[in-house]
């Protein structure tokens, strides 16, 4: 839970795994992510990384591009989110 329990963590994680073809450019989840800061992503983004949850993909263009996708270690862990969804989901009825 330190890895992954702060306020913006799951809903990085949550959006990218949902995405059409599991990846997300900075701009994407910058506009998905309501109420974060560019500065706050960012760090969020560097920390799941450095976990090795998420993987950085970055394209020498202009401007630059840079696309977020899962991991491994990270694809095995949208299973057990998806269940606390669903029992709080039943919670709130």
């Amino acid at each position: 839970m330190n890895l992954i329990g702060q306020k913006w963590k799951l809903p990085i994680l949550w959006y990218i795994a949902d995405a059409d073809n599991q990846t997300l450019r900075y701009r994407e989840l910058e506009r998905k992510v309501a109420g974060i800061t560019a500065t706050m992503l960012t760090k969020c983004l560097r920390e799941l990384e450095k976990d090795q949850f998420i993987n950085r993909k970055q394209y020498s263009t202009i401007p630059p591009t840079v696309e977020y996708s899962l991991t491994e270690r990270g694809k095995t862990l949208i299973p057990a989110l998806e269940s606390v969804y669903q029992w709080a989901e039943e919670q709130m009825k």
